[in-house]
Parts: structure tokens; C-alpha cells; sequence
């Protein structure tokens, strides 16, 4: 449960800083105090909304190990949210990611919000009956891995047939095509290395008179070389170093002319001719290197039309297989959940007599095969399409639906956010609303807003959150403080002693 929560700067509000109790907590006030403001806050902390606070905290007293995040049982729990040039979220002082976060709150908080209906939609019917069947059939989880993994197994298989199907009706053109690019290739011939050695006898060639006028200058160093040898031994200096940089000199001069020589033979026209056309083959694949990895690829490609085939007759035997496989495994996931819809069933049943409301009935009916299975979910009220039921009917059932699967989803002495889940109902429908979260609070804390008496006369711990100057402020209610507001509830600003005396009444 939550022990205490503290917010600064979040819109009206400048500060909150507030204690909880075990229980049902009720926040009430004037419509724009800022209520859902405050809902909001309390969700932004465990990830379930966008964090706006500038600060917020909070303190939960913990039933749960969680040894992913190295929390024990009755080990507190302080999360923190700051938020700066960025947001960042904190547990017991470690920093986590919001994704962590919310990997971490799942299985102790649950937000309710009546506005969103799609808790009635078949995927998260199915989702929870799976939960369900989780907790009470050890095997569940395995058959359900093993179904999936099947089923992308088949996916998988069923798209290569379809390529190979496809590639069958144009397969002479594939064929000629894979053909036709191999041969362009083959037909240039080209090496690695080939684009760069040819540019660089073009960058000779074209340096080829100015290098020669600059040797032929050049070779009369050689006619002095004996003198300068005889000029070092008379200086008793070594003239190995010289006569080996002479050597070096005239070894460089001579390849040059040797490189001549065998470039004389060369028509300067083809080799501009073969840059180009390798040029050109860079171009579209980046490099000769790509070019020639393409090739293969091709060369691949026309093995593998050859074995079409094959191929195709293997695939649709695995296809079989993996079908017969997956419809089994399917089956077992239907049976399975069958006793899982049984038992939501029954539980929504129970909370349905508080909300004078019975006969709900959850039956599977079959679909194609998708990743969850083969199992659709039909949920009637009384025998009739809930499409066909009155709005309040609808609402007294959704809660019966959220509160049972509140059991599976969540820990005893778990944490359910109610966001205005009374709205818009008559007073009956209201006092069974109250019933039933009173029995829930047995189990859970329940945060919920309020605009009904019933359910805030129910309360264990009452808020009004109100606002003065532009500014919101939350301050906890003693039984006196209750009644007036249960009364301002009842019958507006101006409050009338039969809405106080009736207050009273709901309060005592």
C-alpha cells in the first residue's frame, strides 16, 4: 500500500504532501479543483502516465520479492519521479527506466478508468483468461511458448512458399535476368584492385615526357660520382652512404625507364576505355569488390531457380507438419482457457449480485489462427450482446469484469486506481458501486475520485482537493469536515439541511 505521497509543482499545485490509510480513499471536490491532476501524478510515478511534476514521491509498504530489482518482502518502497532538462525516475535511490518501471508495477498496481471500454475487446479478454491459467496451470505457459513458436515457425514457412509460388510464375524471366547481370559482370572481367592500378599508370602515362626531360637533366650527376667518392676518401670520411644513395638514385631512374618500356606496347585508348567501364560498374555498386559479391549472389539465385522444386515440395511438407503441430497445440490452449473463462465467469458473477445485476456469460468461439491461438471471446449479459445493454448496465458489469481480473493480475494488499468510476449513475447503481469496492478494499488500497455520496460515504479515508486563488491544495477530511462536503455533493454550494441530515445518515 501506498504509506505517503509527496508533489511539487505540477500545474495548480505548489505542494501536496499526504499520508494514506488501509482502505478505500475517496477524492472529492468542485469540478476543476484538480483531482484528476492528482490521479494523474500518483500514475506518472509508476509509469502508468506522462510525468509533468517537477517533483514526486512516494512511499509504499511492500508485500512482494522482486528479485530483479533486489527488493525483499517488508522491504519499503520509495519511488521518485524529477524532472529537469529530462525525466528521470528513481527506485529506492537506483535509477530505472520508465519501461523498467512500469515492468515493476504491473503486478501491484491496477488504474481503472470507465471511460476506456476496451477491456471488453477479444485480445485483452483472451490476454486475461491466459493470466488466469498462468496462475493456476503450471503447464499453460509452456504450451503457450511452444504455440508460438510454432506459429512464427509456420508464418515464416508459408512466406517462403508464397515467394517460391510467385517466383514460379516468373521464373524464365528471373532466370535471364540473374543470366543476363552475371554475364555483364563476367564479360568486363573485372579484379579488386584493377579500377586503381589502371588510373595509376594513367597519371604515368600522362607525366611520362616532363618525368624524362627531368631525368635525362638529371643524369649528368652520375659523370661525378667517382670525383665525389675520391673526395670523401681524401677527407678520410666513408663513402658508402653516398655510393649506396647513388645506387639507390640510378635503381629508381632505371625501373621508371623499364616501366616504359613495357607501357610502350600499351594503347592508351583501351586502358581509358576499360577505367571507364569500371567506372561506370563502381558506380552502381559502390565498388568492384560489391560487383563481383553481387555476381555470386546472382550466380546463387539461378542455383536456386534450378532447385524450385525442391524446395517448394519440402517447404509444403514442413507447412503440413508445422499445421498439425500448431492445431494441436491450439487445442490445448482452447481447452485451457475454457477453464480460465469458467473461473472469470464465475467471479464476475459474484461481484455482479452487489451490482443487482446476473447471468454473465464468457464462452470462447473459434477464429483463424493468429499469434494468441484460435480462440475469439464472447461475453452476453442475460443472453444478449452487450452492444444491445443500457449504459449503466454496461458500467456495473465492466467493474464486476476489472475487479475480478484485479484478482489475477494483481497482489493482495495490490494498489487500484479508480478514476471517476462512479459517474453518471443513479443512486441505486452508486450504493452497489460503494458495495462492492468496500468488499475490494478488504483487499486492496483503492484510490478513486468521486462525485457520488454513496461511494464517499463509504470511504475510509476522505480528500477534498479543492482550489483557492489558482491554487490546489488537498487536505484530508475529519467526519464533521465529510458531511459538509458529502452535503455540497448532494446539493450544491448552498447546502440544504436535508442534504445534511442525509449526509449524516450516509456517513454514520
Amino acid at each position: 500500500m501506498i504509506n505517503r505521497f509527496y508533489l511539487k509543482d505540477y500545474l495548480s499545485f505548489r505542494e501536496v504532501d499526504i499520508e494514506f490509510e488501509k482502505g478505500l480513499v475517496v477524492f472529492t471536490g468542485p469540478s476543476g479543483a484538480g483531482k484528476s491532476i492528482l490521479m494523474n501524478s500518483f500514475l506518472a510515478l509508476f509509469g502508468l502516465s506522462e510525468a509533468k511534476a517537477a517533483l514526486s514521491e512516494t512511499l509504499l509498504d511492500n508485500r512482494i520479492n522482486n528479485e530483479a530489482f533486489g527488493i525483499e518482502s517488508d522491504d519499503d518502497i520509495v519511488i521518485k519521479e524529477i524532472k529537469k532538462d529530462k525525466i528521470r525516475y528513481f527506485l529506492n535511490n537506483q535509477t530505472v527506466s520508465k519501461k523498467n518501471l512500469q515492468e515493476f508495477s504491473k503486478s501491484l498496481i491496477k488504474h481503472l478508468h470507465l471511460k476506456d471500454t476496451s477491456d471488453f475487446e477479444s485480445s485483452k479478454l483472451v490476454a486475461a483468461l491466459d493470466t488466469i491459467a498462468a496462475k493456476e496451470d503450471k503447464e499453460f505457459n509452456e504450451i503457450k511458448t511452444a504455440y508460438e513458436t510454432v506459429y512464427e515457425a509456420l508464418k515464416t514457412t508459408q512466406n517462403e512458399l508464397t515467394k517460391i509460388y510467385n517466383d514460379e510464375k516468373k521464373l524464365e524471366e528471373l532466370k535471364e535476368f540473374a543470366t543476363y547481370e552475371i554475364q555483364k559482370i563476367e564479360a568486363l572481367n573485372p579484379k579488386e584492385d584493377e579500377y586503381e592500378e589502371l588510373n595509376q599508370i594513367k597519371k604515368t602515362l600522362s607525366k611520362k615526357d616532363k618525368i624524362e626531360e627531368a631525368i635525362t637533366l638529371a643524369q649528368p650527376i652520375f659523370e661525378y660520382s667517382s670525383a665525389v667518392s675520391k673526395a670523401l676518401e681524401l677527407l678520410d670520411k666513408d663513402s658508402s652512404f653516398f655510393d649506396e644513395s647513388m645506387n639507390e638514385l640510378n635503381n629508381v631512374f632505371e625501373t621508371f625507364s623499364d616501366s616504359l618500356y613495357e607501357l610502350e606496347d600499351l594503347d592508351i585508348e583501351s586502358v581509358l576505355d576499360r577505367i571507364e567501364k569500371l567506372s561506370s560498374l563502381q558506380k552502381r555498386f559502390g565498388s568492384i569488390k560489391e560487383a563481383l559479391e553481387y555476381k555470386e549472389q546472382k550466380k546463387k539465385e539461378l542455383d536456386s531457380y534450378d532447385n524450385i522444386s525442391f524446395e517448394k515440395s519440402q517447404l509444403e511438407k514442413k507447412k503440413i507438419k508445422l499445421e498439425e503441430e500448431l492445431t494441436l497445440l491450439a487445442k490445448s490452449l482452447h481447452q485451457k482457457r475454457e477453464v480460465s473463462a469458467l473461473t472469470l465467469e464465475i467471479s464476475v458473477n459474484k461481484y455482479l449480485e452487489y451490482l443487482y445485476l446476473s447471468n454473465a456469460k464468457i464462452s470462447l468461439v473459434p477464429k483463424e489462427f493468429d499469434i494468441t491461438g484460435c480462440d475469439d471471446v464472447c461475453f452476453e449479459l442475460n443472453g444478449v450482446n452487450l452492444d444491445t445493454i443500457s449504459s449503466g448496465e454496461f458500467n456495473r458489469l465492466r467493474l464486476a469484469l476489472l475487479t475480478s481480473m484485479s484478482q489475477f493480475q494483481i497482489v493482495d494488499d495490490g494498489i487500484l486506481f479508480l478514476d471517476e468510476i462512479d459517474a453518471n449513475l443513479s443512486g441505486k447503481e452508486s450504493d452497489a458501486i460503494a458495495t462492492v469496492l468496500k468488499e475490494l478494499a478488504k483487499k486492496y488500497q483503492i484510490f478513486a475520485i468521486s462525485h457520488q455520496p454513496q461511494l464517499t460515504a463509504s470511504a475510509d479515508q476522505h480528500f477534498l482537493v479543492d482550489k483557492v486563488d489558482g491554487n490546489s491544495f488537498v487536505k484530508v477530511l475529519n467526519k464533521d469536515e465529510r458531511v459538509n462536503e458529502i452535503s455540497r455533493m448532494i446539493s450544491g454550494e448552498n447546502i440544504t439541511s436535508e442534504a445534511y441530515e442525509f449526509a449524516k445518515n450516509l456517513v454514520l
